[in-house]
């Protein structure tokens, strides 16, 4: 399924290019991102659209997180992370430095980061089946927010503190078709997550 208006970047980046961070940083990063690639959670369309992206915790509210355009890439390098810095949501600006430009959907993963201390790591994939049998049985974005803009990132926050969001560690993009994002602890912990309701079927 080719989604329209996907994969582009809808933030204002602040983009300070930087050398690459050291591999041994980047090992669990790059471990659970290459096992969704390889489970088709993150990837690319026909249309050449990539989907689907993974962040960690660095320091404070700052985090790791893919580049945009590296879904097609089966395997990533340091090359294709970058390190989000710091966000606007009024303004729709991310910062970040790195060899790469954030993801599109770095400001949503800001949101949690920034909203749930506890969170270490956040996953962002596709799937029809999971996102059509979740839609509204889990916490689900409002109508109107798309994927990458403030909307969504507030409605990310609105989730977070009116609904069991932080228990059940998995929303649904309402407007943002085949999109879901879990978080935890851990990347294990959120791709445990995700593996439960996968595997509830």
């Amino acid at each position: 399924m080719a989604v329209p208006d996907e994969g582009y970047v809808k933030f204002q980046a602040v983009w300070e290019q930087a050398a690459p961070l050291p591999a041994p940083k980047l090992a669990e990063l790059s471990h659970w991102r290459d096992e969704m690639h390889r489970l088709h959670l993150i990837g690319v369309y026909e249309n050449g659209i990539g989907f689907g992206n993974i962040s960690q915790r660095s320091s404070g509210n700052q985090f790791i997180i893919t580049g945009t355009a590296t879904g097609h890439l089966p395997t990533l390098t340091s090359a294709h992370f970058t390190t989000v810095t710091n966000f606007d949501i009024e303004k729709n600006t991310v910062h970040c430095r790195g060899p790469a430009l954030a993801s599109s959907e770095a400001m949503s993963h800001a949101v949690i980061y920034r909203e749930c201390p506890e969170v270490q790591g956040v996953i962002h994939v596709h799937n029809a089946e999971l996102w059509e049998r979740l839609l509204d049985q889990v916490p689900t974005t409002a109508d109107g927010a798309t994927y990458g803009s403030p909307e969504m990132a507030l409605s990310i926050i609105n989730l977070l503190k009116n609904s069991d969001l932080r228990q059940q560690k998995i929303f649904v993009m309402r407007n943002h078709p085949e999109g879901i994002f879990v978080f935890g602890a851990s990347l294990a912990k959120a791709s445990a997550v995700l593996m439960h309701h996968l595997d509830v079927t």
